[in-house]
């Protein structure tokens, strides 16, 4: 980015101008959307006009962000962790996660329809206010809760420090090693999947709407792998947040060889599909996409990627209602 007087309008620019040429590269895209949002904290710091932050925080990123699977437009998902439990520092990071959020939806992030984002006060508090409710949400166990619980457990630091995240994830860890209970709401859940092979193997696609003739290959495909190898991460303590790389610490373990056996190349493979979906108008585009476009041997691929991926979801919440 070309030096100057760094603000939102700015920033928005360079990520327009430059965010198309990581077309062929997701890690790169990810990386980009990374350095873009870190740009926003600087000018939202400046423009808060209070100097430096009254005690250390950890800003981080969740959902799609926070597992470092973005496509070229994506929504807020992010909140705010702050050492010191005061007026001054509650005030100040009110104020920071108001800012942020608006800052975002200039530069190019639209605001999260869900409010999962530092400008709402669940998702901005001191870590010890954290941890009370984190243990609040497992002890409720209500399906909001779950929900709360399993977005944050995909939380990845984006400024700040980075252990406060880890410190916080292993209070879920270590309740549900006690609380078997809590991993069979974590699958109740999760339950459903949504079907988009026909009874004669072929793919269903949309029938009305403005995406008619198109495959939802978010809830039919990514949300299968990434809801149940997440499940599994909480279930041993894998910390990290990408799917594919908690698929290649839980592989390590033999338990796991077979049941995961080539998920890491199918959603490898359905991260370079969604990749593709480069020219889209709205956040929402990204989840679709036209089966018009694919050939025969491309659709053979998609509708084995969905079957694989309903394999593991099932298989893993079966696994965790045996208790095992």
């Amino acid at each position: 980015m070309n030096a100057g007087v760094l603000t939102y309008e700015t920033i928005k620019d360079w990520k327009d101008q430059t965010i198309f040429q990581f077309k062929d590269d997701l890690k790169g895209l990810n990386s980009f959307h990374d350095q873009v949002m870190r740009k926003v904290m600087q000018v939202a710091i400046i423009k808060l006009n209070k100097g430096v932050p009254p005690c250390n925080f950890s800003w981080f990123v969740t959902g799609s962000g926070g597992r470092l699977e973005q496509g070229f437009i994506s929504d807020q998902d992010h909140g705010i962790i702050y050492k010191e439990d005061t007026e001054e520092s509650s005030s100040y990071f009110k104020a920071l996660g108001e800012e942020l959020s608006d800052g975002l939806a200039i530069v190019g992030y639209p605001y999260c329809k869900g409010n999962i984002m530092s400008s709402n006060p669940l998702w901005c508090k001191s870590i010890d206010a954290w941890r009370k409710q984190l243990l609040t949400w497992m002890e409720s166990e209500s399906w909001e809760a779950i929900r709360y619980l399993q977005i944050f457990f995909d939380a990845r630091v984006l400024e700040g420090k980075v252990n406060y995240i880890r410190r916080l994830k292993s209070v879920i860890y270590e309740y549900q090693r006690t609380n078997p209970n809590l991993l069979k709401r974590f699958t109740a859940n999760i339950m459903h999947v949504k079907n988009v092979i026909g009874p004669f193997g072929q793919l269903l696609v949309e029938r009305y709407g403005i995406y008619q003739g198109y495959l939802d290959i978010k809830y039919s495909a990514f949300v299968p792998y990434v809801n149940a190898t997440r499940v599994l991460a909480i279930k041993e303590g894998v910390y990290e947040t990408s799917t594919l790389a908690r698929m290649y610490r839980l592989i390590e373990k033999e338990e796991y060889a077979e049941l995961l056996r080539n998920c890491e190349r199918d959603f490898d493979q359905l991260l370079k599909y969604r990749l593709s979906l480069n020219k889209v108008d709205c956040y929402s585009d990204t989840h679709f996409f036209k089966i018009a476009r694919l050939g025969r041997k491309e659709k053979k691929e998609i509708k084995q990627i969905v079957k694989n991926g309903i394999r593991l979801h099932d298989e893993i919440i079966e696994l965790i209602e045996k208790g095992c």
